[in-house]
């Protein structure tokens, strides 16, 4: 059984504060692979109210994701599943996902994991790398039609890092490789 991993597809993502076209563009995309995956777990970008205080805030100077916000919210429009898994997680990558994971995959619950989602520069490929570093023998796959980077450079540049990393990237666009 696959695991699909929704990685932060919420609205400061899609449509807010760091909304882009490319996020938007790939909800349908990822509500397709959502309908027809066997299990999902949403991850959550979140934050406090005291996020320009932290380093990510005085790196990145743009509130977003803000527990409790309409931007933390799982994006308007996309797929929500009742029974799926919510993991909210304070920085890029979650360590709680890699833990669920392992013990799926140890469990014989999951045999693979595919992650979707935002960004593919930084909160996709750092959670890609956590499930490969906790399941070294677990297939890990990320859709690249099904997420989207900060730049489009930004997002070819990590599909080919996770390659180098023993990650599968499914339909990578011919001018990606």
């Amino acid at each position: 059984m696959t695991l699909l991993i929704v990685v932060d597809m919420q609205n400061d993502f899609v449509t807010g504060a760091l909304g882009t076209a490319e996020a938007q563009a790939i909800v349908p995309h990822v509500n397709a692979k959502i309908a027809a995956a066997d299990a999902v777990v949403y991850t959550l970008d979140t934050h406090g109210e005291d996020y320009l205080a932290t380093q990510e805030g005085k790196r990145l100077p743009v509130p977003h994701c803000i527990r409790g916000t309409w931007g933390h919210a799982l994006a308007d429009g996309l797929t929500v599943r009742a029974e799926a898994g919510r993991i909210e997680k304070p920085t890029f990558g979650s360590t709680a996902l890699g833990e669920l994971v392992r013990s799926r995959f140890a469990a014989g619950e999951i045999d693979r994991v595919e992650l979707v989602g935002l960004c593919t520069d930084i909160c996709v490929i750092s959670n890609a790398l956590l499930c490969k570093a906790f399941c070294p023998e677990l297939p890990v796959s990320v859709d690249a039609a099904c997420c989207a980077g900060v730049t489009p450079e930004n997002h070819r540049n990590a599909l080919s890092a996770m390659q180098c990393c023993q990650i599968d990237v499914l339909n990578i666009a011919p001018d990606a490789k």
